[in-house]
This record gives C-alpha cells, structure tokens and sequence, in this order.
C-alpha cells in the first residue's frame, strides 16, 4: 500500500500488487501524489514531501523526477521512523486493523478492510502526528540518534 497523509487528512490508498521498486515508486509519485495534491487544492510549492532513504525512493530517476517538482523534498536518515510521522500512522492503521474479531480469509478482504480503516483516519490523528514532530526531533538529539520513546 501507498499513501499520503496531510494536515488535513489521508490521501487515497493505493494498492500495490507485487514488489515496489523504483519504477513503480516513480509511476506512484506521478499518479497517486500527483492525484493528491490536485485533489486537496494544495498549492504545491507549500507541500514538504517527506521518504527516508530507502533505494527505492533515491534511485536515480525518482530524484530526478523529485528535483523537477514544484514542492520540497526532505529526505530522512535511513531507518529513522522517531522522524517520519507516516510510519506513526502506518502503526495506527496496523492497531485498527487488529480490532477486527477475526483475521482477513482472503486478500481482498485484507484490502477492503485496509481501505475502510485507512478512510477513517481523522484530521486529528494527521495533526497530532504531525505536531509532535517537533519532541520527536528533541528526542533523537537527546538520544543522539538512538533509541526513543516514539
């Protein structure tokens, strides 16, 4: 799965069939985020596009697509989640997922049920994971890089 979340809210889930690598990541920046930005009226030369580094995601003609944007990107040390509020989400919607009374019989239903919850997020969730941004920072300088409560 793919998405996005923004002050506002969730973006579309875009499901992935199969292995992503850097020329699926690339047809998803330009179709689903591209999509999302249109989508939400956001004016994308306030947008902050956030990944980590993941190779996927800084293999050669991603950056370069990336670099032809209107919008910033910030990039992340690799396997830092305390830093990206969408691997807290991410977390969020796996909880939610395992508030079901019994586990998915087929993919389909997984996707449906992934959907379903994704579409529920609230604004508030985005802004709270958002907005903790800032202790989340603090902390992995205090922990100098180390492990944090988040």
């Amino acid at each position: 799965m793919w998405g996005c979340m923004t002050w506002e809210e969730v973006s579309y889930a875009a499901k992935i069939d199969g292995r992503m690598d850097g020329d699926l990541y690339l047809q998803i920046l330009k179709d689903e985020l591209q999509n999302s930005l249109e989508f939400y009226d956001l004016n994308s030369s306030d947008v902050i596009f956030q990944q980590d580094k993941n190779p996927k995601h800084t293999c050669k003609k991603v950056r370069e697509w990336l670099d032809d944007q209107e919008f910033r990107t910030m990039v992340g040390p690799a396997q830092s989640p305390d830093l990206n509020p969408l691997e807290h989400l991410w977390g969020h919607l796996k909880r939610r997922l395992l508030e079901h009374e019994y586990p998915p019989k087929e993919m389909e239903e997984l996707w449906r049920r992934i959907e379903e919850e994704w579409n529920k997020i609230l604004a508030e969730v985005c802004q709270k994971l958002i907005e903790s941004m800032p202790r989340r920072i603090e902390a992995v300088i205090k922990a100098k890089g180390g492990y944090t409560k988040y």
